[in-house]
């Protein structure tokens, strides 16, 4: 165990036969950026609408989610400065408490943390291009039920793995190539929702007094008890902010680019939340935004007519191209750094000898998307955001076991009023497990069995395999 912690906090070597350390801080926190935006902000506040009623509490979920954000990108900076290595919550666990743990996280990671999402972004994807082609959206999908379960095939599951594979092949080729295609398509995301927030009050024609208009609520939930199930939709829009401790061992001068990555990417993306989910409510009363899934076309549509929300629909399909980018390329270094600790199919780690990036992990990652998209989208949401914040939860939960161990490296902004920040961000995931397992079994039994294949997986092959 003692040899595990150190390896992992022993950075990288830049040789010609593993990863190699290419990354400053604009690439690093262009990855955040295009992790976080995208899937959830392009439409969860349309289920927000319905769930909560009010406008003010549609904004102020999303405020307290951009809270547990910034909470969370602290405690992972200062996880990611003392392990600057890939990997990101599998090497937190592991040193925390143990190899099982370690694993677990990476395979929750592979399942939930980026199959998973990479799939939502797909259909997210599939469901702007369907304002142009209607066949395409995944509501247009023929849903097959299964006792509780259901699966939905049809164009929007074609097209969703069609762009999986093409980001997949893409990411193969080359680090240094997709991070010039993310950080042009990062800006040209950022720059649509800029946009979209100063055209739309400048110059749209929505009104200030839909801010003080309810709309008929959509759920019996109690509101108190709703508003932390609404942050789960909230809690998956935001997710991401961790995005740049999955490569640090890719990041040059890690102790320094990983937290300014880290907390100018979440501090921007709160910033531009806020703003976009202003300007939807400004652009239409609530009541119209209730259950709309292409709620910025929507939204620019209400603003400024039907042939400027076509461009908007546009550019912002082609800005989820690169959420999805993002996720391909981030997911695979944990399976890699798994694997070479011997905690996954050792696989994994084989690195391409011409283009140095982890092929195998890229591949396996590729087709657990394409079976993913095959999922109702709520239903997919919903299950990332509830696994998510479980696994999130203990790796902010370590910092308590190593500011114990000699040789730590505080960072003053985890340090200030501690345990002020970690534990608000443990606290409020605590409610939210809490209510989520009473109000949503059916998505809570799917988390705990995802966690139960796991352990089984590793108690039968990986701990054997560990032992040899």
């Amino acid at each position: 165990m003692a040899q595990e912690r150190v390896a992992a906090r022993v950075p990288a070597q830049e040789n010609t036969g593993g990863l190699l350390r290419q990354l400053g801080v604009m690439s690093a926190a262009a990855l955040v950026v295009s992790n976080m935006i995208g899937t959830g902000i392009f439409i969860t506040s349309g289920f927000l609408a319905g769930q909560l009623g009010e406008p003010s509490l549609v904004l102020g979920v999303w405020m307290v989610g951009a809270l547990c954000a910034l909470a969370g990108a602290f405690c992972y900076s200062e996880l990611g400065v003392n392990f600057p290595s890939s990997g990101g919550e599998y090497v937190y666990l592991t040193n925390a408490y143990g190899p099982a743990w370690g694993f677990m996280t990476g395979w929750i990671s592979f399942v939930a943390g980026f199959s998973a999402p990479i799939a939502a972004a797909a259909l997210a994807f599939c469901g702007y291009v369907g304002y142009f082609f209607p066949a395409v959206k995944p509501d247009a999908s023929q849903t097959f039920a299964m006792g509780p379960l259901s699966v939905k095939l049809g164009l929007a599951q074609l097209v969703s793995c069609v762009l999986i594979v093409f980001l997949s092949l893409l990411n193969i080729t080359g680090l240094q190539r997709v991070a010039r295609f993310q950080n042009v398509f990062t800006g040209l995301k950022v720059a649509v929702i800029v946009a979209l927030i100063f055209g739309g009050f400048a110059a749209g024609t929505g009104s200030f007094s839909n801010f003080s208009q309810p709309a008929v609520r959509t759920s019996t939930v109690p509101l108190l008890q709703q508003f932390a199930i609404s942050l789960f939709w909230v809690y998956g829009s935001y997710s991401g902010w961790n995005a740049a401790t999955y490569i640090a061992e890719e990041l040059r001068k890690p102790e320094r680019t990983l937290p300014l990555a880290l907390t100018a990417g979440t501090g921007l993306v709160a910033a531009l939340y806020f703003g976009l989910n202003a300007v939807f409510i400004y652009a239409q009363p609530l009541e119209q935004l209730k259950g709309q899934f292409a709620i910025g076309v929507l939204t620019a549509r209400s603003l400024f007519g039907p042939e400027i929300a076509s461009v908007f629909g546009a550019l912002m399909a082609v800005a989820l191209v690169s959420t999805v980018n993002a996720m391909v390329t981030i997911g695979p270094r944990v399976y890699y750094a798994m694997a070479k600790n011997r905690a996954f199919f050792t696989s994994a780690a084989k690195v391409h000898p011409k283009w140095h990036t982890p092929v195998n992990a890229i591949v396996w990652q590729c087709i657990a998307a394409m079976l993913m998209t095959c999922i109702p989208f709520s239903d997919l949401f919903m299950y990332i955001s509830f696994t998510l914040n479980l696994f999130a939860g203990l790796a902010v939960a370590s910092l308590f076991v190593f500011r114990k161990r000699p040789g730590w490296v505080k960072l003053p902004v985890v340090s200030f009023l501690f345990p002020m920040i970690p534990g608000f961000f443990l606290l409020v995931s605590a409610w939210m497990y809490y209510v989520g397992l009473t109000v949503e079994p059916v998505v809570s039994l799917a988390t705990i069995g995802t966690v139960g294949v796991g352990a089984l997986f590793y108690h039968f092959r990986i701990r054997d395999q560990k032992n040899v």
